[in-house]
């Protein structure tokens, strides 16, 4: 194995899962920020948090259909 096959298949699916917590975090923080509410929270972490579980999503589709 080759130091670039290395790199993508372990430590990129670790970098993805710390940098999409980083992301949690600041759609908390702004959250925390702007005083929103209970209601306004959830909002915010479904709204943002969307374009994360449509990757998670996509990773686990072509994964089980084997395309990539």
């Amino acid at each position: 194995m080759h130091a670039d096959e290395i790199l993508s298949t372990y430590f990129l699916p670790v970098g993805l899962g710390f940098f999409m917590a980083y992301m949690m975090f600041i759609i908390w923080k702004l959250g925390k920020d702007s005083k929103a509410g209970k209601f306004g929270m959830i909002v915010l972490f479904i709204v943002l948090g969307f374009g994360m579980f449509g990757f998670l999503v996509k990773t686990i589709l072509v994964e089980v259909m084997g395309i990539g």
